[in-house]
Parts: structure tokens; sequence; C-alpha cells
């Protein structure tokens, strides 16, 4: 498959004719590639946050304060190194290593540009590529959720514990709606590999989605010809790094730290490179899936032909990543923290269906354009449309549950019991306003007027 697939794919081909040096070569640029941007993102949004906050932010390391995370980076491995007695050691070390090497693992399919000449030989701007790029992605993502259980687990504390489980029970909820929201891609570029799916973006698609007479062999990118899967993916990528709003797995206020409790030194900075390239990993995911990954936009290509071709779509490219990061940046300093069975429900509920849904129509659109022609086309979308719309409209509405009174509350908690916060995190009725409650009703179901009095 292989060779079949090399033999049909120039770029493919590319890969297959390049020396070991070469290989060495691009797989040192990744690696300082993502440190670099893992030091800038730190300090990047940092400074960000703190402009949005109205502060200074850091400025003392470094010219304008830009040698921070540098010197947070050194520091971290030579801080002492804590280990709980309980934790099981060998996994407890195991699981940090997982982590960061998913997500540069995660990073080796993604094209940077187009091909150019290193020392005299021709290649692609890319680690490398296979048939099934995409699926390489989406497998080292899910790698990456045991190295999350495992440190929660080895580590012997309740808390990692409750967050390790919290957090692999939010990545493999927020993995589905990401995958389905790729599955629009894969529908309209007919390909998997991550270079044709970018190259697709360019003008040259195989899918045939005529919608109104809009060809989709034209130059567009798939942010604009499927907006509601570009939507969906760049909300579940937020709750799958486990950022703001959706930092739920290190909610400090409930689990100290998360699942990282316990790690401390140079394992506490594996985690935390692994949790900045991953939000660089699927902002990159996203830059080509959805926006013409290394290509220019239109308007500057427009005007300049070369736009495209040497070592600029490398500028293009991470001008993209840089502002899908500062997407995460913004939601950090202006969302507050979603509650974890909001955020469940929001992932399985309705992004998830939607997804469905969506992906169900661009499959009918596409059987639609193969089997029908002329004017009847038209029809059965009107048709389509018209059936989703009755349907809206006939949904049974859902029922608002109903509200307990004070006193009912009160009634229907057993004597003697401990008063134990309802289950919507309300705040619960103070001690003043139970007294007089019992005071208005001095016999109630379930004891006496001394008894109730004792009990509040």
């Amino acid at each position: 498959m292989k060779i079949l697939a090399a033999a049909q794919d120039p770029t493919l081909q590319t890969f297959e004719n390049d020396p070991w040096w070469i290989s060495l070569i691009k797989l040192f640029g990744v690696f300082v590639i993502l440190l670099l941007l893992t030091l800038f993102t730190i300090n990047y949004e940092r400074k960000v946050v703190a402009r949005m906050a109205v502060r200074p932010g850091p400025n003392q390391v470094g010219p304008k304060g830009w040698l921070q995370s540098l010197t947070d980076g050194l520091k971290l491995p030579f801080k002492e190194e804590i280990i709980p007695k309980t934790a099981d050691k060998v996994v407890y070390f195991i699981a940090p290593v997982i982590s960061a090497t998913c997500a540069f693992t995660a990073f080796s399919v993604i094209p940077f540009g187009p091909v150019v000449s290193i020392f005299g030989h021709h290649t692609a701007l890319q680690l490398t590529d296979v048939p099934v790029s995409v699926l390489v992605l989406l497998a080292c993502s899910s790698m990456s959720v045991y190295g999350v259980v495992l440190a929660g687990w080895a580590s012997g504390s309740t808390y990692p514990l409750l967050g390790g489980l919290r957090s692999s029970a939010q990545m493999i909820s927020y993995e589905v709606a990401m995958g389905l929201s790729i599955v629009a891609v894969f529908m309209t570029a007919g390909t998997m590999s991550t270079s044709q799916i970018v190259k697709a973006q360019a003008g040259n698609g195989t899918a045939s989605f005529d919608i109104l007479g809009w060809n989709p062999t034209a130059p567009s990118w798939y942010a604009i010809m499927l907006a509601p899967s570009f939507i969906i993916y760049c909300i579940a990528a937020v709750g799958e790094t486990n950022r703001a709003p959706f930092d739920l797995p290190e909610a400090e206020s409930e689990l100290v730290g998360g699942f990282h409790t316990e790690y401390s030194s140079f394992k506490f900075a594996l985690f935390f490179l692994a949790e900045y390239i991953n939000m660089i990993t699927v902002s990159a995911f996203a830059t080509t899936l959805f926006l013409g990954g290394w290509r220019a936009p239109a308007p500057i290509t427009s005007f300049w032909e070369g736009a495209n071709s040497g070592w600029w779509p490398l500028v293009w490219w991470l001008a993209k990543v840089l502002i899908l990061l500062f997407g995460f940046i913004w939601l950090r300093a202006t969302l507050p923290r979603m509650r974890y069975d909001q955020f469940m429900r929001f992932g399985w509920k309705i992004l998830i269906p939607i997804n469905l849904v969506w992906i169900l129509f661009l499959a009918g659109v596409r059987v639609t354009n193969d089997r029908v022609d002329g004017g009847a086309r038209y029809l059965v979308y009107i048709a389509a449309a018209v059936v989703v719309l009755v349907i809206a409209w006939l949904w049974p509405a859902s029922r608002k549950e109903r509200e307990y009174s004070l006193e009912e509350q009160l009634a229907a908690r057993p004597p003697g019991s401990f008063p134990v916060p309802p289950m919507d995190l309300q705040v619960p009725p103070s001690p003043r306003a139970r007294r007089a409650v019992a005071e208005r009703q001095p016999a109630t179901v379930g004891g006496t007027e001394p008894e109730q009095e004792k009990e509040v």
C-alpha cells in the first residue's frame, strides 16, 4: 500500500527519496520548533492575559521579560524532587514520559511548507506523511490519555486519582466530537493525508458538494466551507487540552493540581511541556485541516505569485498557529470555569448530535449531487430543510424541574441527618432561615418541635 500510494502521490514519493541525514535535520528542526514555540507561548500567554487584566506581566528577565519562560524552564529540572512513599515508582516515572512522547510524535505528520531545497536536496517541509496521517494524530492524542490516567493512579493519593479519572473522561468525551468533526474534512478532500488535505484546499478537491452553484474545487478554506465542523473542532480542542474554561481536571478549589499534584521537578516539567505542545499541535492540526495549511491567504496570493513557494509558507503557517493560540489565551482570560456536569452534558448531548446531523447532511448532499441532476436537486434540498424545520417545531420542549420551597426541603429531610448540599450546587439555606421556618411550623412530619430545634 505504501509503494502504491507513493507512486500515485508525488509528495509521498518525496519522503521516500529522502536520505537519512535529511530526515535527521527535519527531526531536529521539528524538535527545536516545538521547544521554541512552547517557550514563546508561555510568555505570550502571560503577557496577553496581563494586558487584558490591565497589569504589567513578566517584564524583568530579558528584554521586556521575554526570557522569563526560559528561566522557568531551566529552574524546574534543578528543583527538589519529592516522590510519595505510596507511589508506584515505575509507573510514576513512565506517565510523564508517555505524555511528552505522544505530544512530540503527533507533530511528525504536520506539513510546514512545500518542497524546498536543503543543501541541494529537494524535500517537503514535513517530517513524514502517510495515507492515513490524520489517524496518526488521533492515535497520538488517544495514547496521551494513558499518561494522565497512570499519573493519577501511580501517585498513590486521592486528589491525583480523582483528577486523572476526570481528565481521562473529559479527553475521551471530547475526542469523540473532535474525530467526528474531522470526518467532514475526509468526505470533502477525499483523503486522510495531511499534505493532500492542504493541496485540496488550494482548489484540487475531489469531492462534489455543489450546493447552490458553489464549486468546492475552487480555492477555499474548509473553515468556511465546513464551518460547523470547524467550530465544533475548536470547542473540542479546548476540552481536549484541558484549557480554560474547561480546565476542570486542574480545578484548584476541588482537586488541588489535578492528576499531577504529586509531581515536581523535571517530571512536572514534562507534563507542563506536554500541555503546551498539545495546544500547539491542535492549533497546527486546525491550520492544516481548515485554514489551508501553509498556504497564504487569498488576498496575498492575488498580488504576490511567489507567496506559496520557498520558505515563505512557513511564515503563513506560523501566523495561523499563533492566531489560534491567541484564541486559547483569550478564552482563559474571559470565560469562567464551567461546572463538570454541564461540561460533559455539553459534549455528549450537544456537540456530538450536531456533528452527526452535519455529517448525515453532507453525505446526503453528496449522494444527491451524484444521482440527481438539474432543478430536482434543489427540490430535494428544500424538502430536506422543510422536514428539519417541522421536526424542530414538533420536538417536545424540555420539562423544567420543579423547584422545591424551603419548607418542603426541610420536611423531606430525615430527622437527625446531616445537611448535604443539593446536587445543583446551590447555596443551602442559612441556619437562621431554617430556625425561622421551624418557628413558623412547630410540628411537622418526622418529629416533635424540641427535636427539630435540636436538629436545626
